[in-house]
């Protein structure tokens, strides 16, 4: 009578479980992997900023941008240097539809959307981002409590 079953070869049976180590250890590394958001461990108030926390490859003439969530406003401080922050609502107070604004050379807030914007011009404090690593500092607060209960957040980023 023959026997249906076979003797398992050894090198198969190794060259299997290795396959089947690296299957379970791929997905281990997907569902432990943090990336995008998550990695850059924002608080919980700011939504999202660029560029990015400890960007390597950023242009001179990158916009700094922090998105806070609504009922939040805050200013920037980038390299030191506090800038006065303009609520875009009041620049637009004036003018009529249809009509082109002119944006000042400093920090915009937008209220409806909660975000602090600065780009830097040739009218601004800063014309450009010079090489290396610049530093940002965004101090934001609830819109009801004030200044004076603020947080901050930093990071930097470098320029090529």
């Amino acid at each position: 009578m023959r026997n249906p079953f076979r003797r398992p070869q050894l090198t198969l049976t190794l060259v299997s479980l290795a396959i089947a180590a690296c299957v379970v250890g791929i997905g281990v590394g997907l569902s432990i992997a943090v990336t995008g958001d998550e990695r850059q461990a924002l608080p919980a108030t700011i939504e999202a900023i660029a560029p990015a926390r400890g960007a390597t490859q950023v242009p001179a003439q990158t916009q700094v941008f922090v998105d806070l969530l609504p009922g939040y406003e805050g200013v920037l401080i980038i390299d030191g240097l506090e800038f006065e922050t303009v609520n875009l609502d009041q620049v637009r107070g004036d003018a009529t539809p249809g009509q082109q604004i002119v944006l000042p050379p400093t920090v915009i807030f937008e209220p409806g959307n909660a975000t602090l914007t600065f780009d830097p011009s040739p009218a601004s404090s800063i014309e450009e981002f010079s090489q290396g690593e610049h530093l940002v500092q965004v101090v934001y607060w609830k819109t009801i409590d004030g200044r004076g209960r603020a947080r901050s957040f930093t990071w930097s980023f470098t320029v090529f």
